[in-house]
């Protein structure tokens, strides 16, 4: 994602982002934390280090990376937006039973006859199921 940029800032000034400590801040949790948090769960993941923050400046920071294609907002479910610093095209998978979010190589740049005719602007693929870990922490204990 950074490549060709030694820093983080040259990333933002790149993608003409305003440079500021709380969007620093934030790039640098996503790029810590690829495990697709909500706009929640960066503002809880920071709130301690970077105390003047707001949740409607994560909200923010998140339009503006989405827009520069910085991260990929992802509608699994419901209303839950969850940002993906992962920009390639690939699948993901949700379990319903830890909440957590996986990805997976997916050939989603393969022809769909059906839709030859149709402008494509997104490809998104998801499952949701149940994860290993946790089909492996739910299996009945043999004596």
């Amino acid at each position: 994602m950074l490549q060709g940029h030694p820093n983080v800032q040259d990333f933002l000034k790149d993608k003409k982002i305003r440079l500021s400590h709380q969007r620093l801040m934030v790039l640098d949790f996503m790029l810590k934390n690829r495990s697709h948090p909500t706009a929640e769960q960066i503002f809880s993941g920071l709130k301690q280090t970077v105390p003047t923050l707001s949740r409607t400046t994560i909200y923010n920071t998140m339009d503006a990376f989405a827009d520069a294609g910085i991260v990929r907002p992802l509608s699994i479910e419901g209303n839950e937006i969850r940002y993906d610093i992962n920009t390639e095209n690939h699948g993901h998978f949700k379990c319903v039973n830890c909440g957590e979010v996986f990805d997976f190589e997916l050939d989603l740049d393969q022809q769909i006859p059906e839709l030859r005719d149709f402008k494509i602007l997104t490809k998104d693929i998801h499952y949701r199921g149940l994860c290993k870990r946790c089909l492996e922490e739910n299996q009945p204990k043999h004596s």
